[in-house]
């Protein structure tokens, strides 16, 4: 079988703590694999909340999903409507393009090297 080179984009998802199961469950039922999901803090103009006045950062959820381009419309339209992202104060999500990848050999008939 003649090996096939993929393109790669990265979807990277922000939500709020909570959500990123639900970014992930939707980019598999659209075709993904998988996910990494990281922890981080928002740091926005719009971020901070008061409770007593002490300011609260409120925590977020970074999904990181490595997906073949021809997948990323998608994938990336099945996390919009899954976690509302058209709404604010939902998250927001990028696309951004993989030059190289490196450690992908669970599809290794599709792999070259370059």
């Amino acid at each position: 079988m003649a090996k096939q080179k993929i393109d790669y984009d990265l979807i990277v998802t922000i939500v709020n703590k909570g959500f990123s199961e639900e970014v992930v469950e939707a980019s598999k039922k659209a075709g993904a694999e998988g996910g990494t999901i990281l922890f981080g803090r928002g740091t926005g103009i719009r971020e901070k909340a008061k409770l007593f006045n002490i300011v609260i950062e409120p925590e977020k959820e970074i999904v990181l999903t490595l997906i073949d381009r021809k997948k990323t419309e998608q994938v990336l339209e099945s996390i919009t409507k899954s976690v509302q992202l058209d709404k604010p104060g939902k998250g927001i999500a990028f696309v951004l393009e993989v030059e190289r990848t490196v450690g992908i050999n669970h599809i290794p008939d599709l792999i070259t090297d370059e």
